[in-house]
């Protein structure tokens, strides 16, 4: 059986983003078990309506769409931004679940995850992500992923430097990828 296309949305734009370092270290240690590929968002325009009116649909959103569709599993790695999700991610989201009756999310297995400096990491943003993501039809993997980010703990090869923290997100990439591995067959 090939391994299952694994499609990595990252909530951030920011260059220097720590959730787009968890999200390679992620992706690394299910390099065995994925084919991954990663989504951009930074480029896409404010979501408008009047785009679909217009006929004016931004060849980004249809990229977008298309990559989602194209993957088996998403794995969306997301910062915590005023208690809810980051207008970027937010954006993304509606891009790809739009027009009406062509939702890119529909039926698709999606993990949530995100660190922040915090002790609770993105518990509130995930809760919202995982709200926003059912209520699209996402097929949203249980359980509670939060990592509290500390300099150092993701080196320059994106390699997990804690043990603790190494193993426990290695655990969480397993259960994914056999989720993974089950919804797509």
């Amino acid at each position: 059986m090939a391994k299952p296309k694994l499609a990595i949305v990252v909530g951030s734009n920011r260059r220097d983003s720590i959730n787009r370092k968890l999200a390679e270290a992620l992706a690394k240690l299910g390099a065995e078990a994925f084919e991954t590929s990663f989504v951009r968002i930074d480029d896409l325009p404010l979501y408008s309506q009047d785009l679909e009116a217009e006929g004016s649909w931004p060849a980004q959103a249809d990229r977008l769409k298309g990559e989602i569709a194209a993957a088996d599993a998403i794995l969306i790695v997301t910062p915590e931004h005023n208690r809810s999700i980051p207008a970027a991610l937010k954006n993304a989201i509606d891009f790809a679940s739009r027009p009406h009756g062509k939702n890119a999310w529909a039926g698709k297995l999606i993990a949530v995850t995100g660190t922040s400096g915090g002790a609770i990491g993105t518990a509130v943003a995930q809760q919202h992500l995982r709200m926003i993501m059912t209520n699209l039809a996402g097929a949203v993997l249980g359980g509670q992923v939060f990592v509290t980010f500390k300099e150092g703990l993701i080196d320059d090869r994106h390699e997990i430097t804690d043990e603790k923290t190494r193993k426990f997100l290695q655990g969480f990439i397993d259960q994914f990828a056999g989720v993974a591995r089950k919804f797509a067959s």
